[in-house]
């Protein structure tokens, strides 16, 4: 069984704020969490989603 890689985000600010995509209409979000990158990436402890910030040594790995 292979498990899917986490979804990865880039943004433009080291705060975010994540709630699973209930706004897509994802019924299995999860309470909405507020997130500070230490460097340039976080995840998300409920999903793990992980954020990173546009520019960033990470952002260019994710694309």
């Amino acid at each position: 069984m292979t498990i899917d890689a986490p979804e990865t985000v880039v943004v433009d600010t080291k705060k975010v704020a994540c709630d699973g995509d209930t706004a897509k209409g994802d019924a299995l979000g999860h309470p909405r969490v507020y997130l500070t990158m230490d460097d340039d990436m976080v995840e998300c402890p409920y999903c793990d989603r992980r954020y990173v910030l546009a520019g960033s040594e990470a952002a260019k790995a994710a694309s």
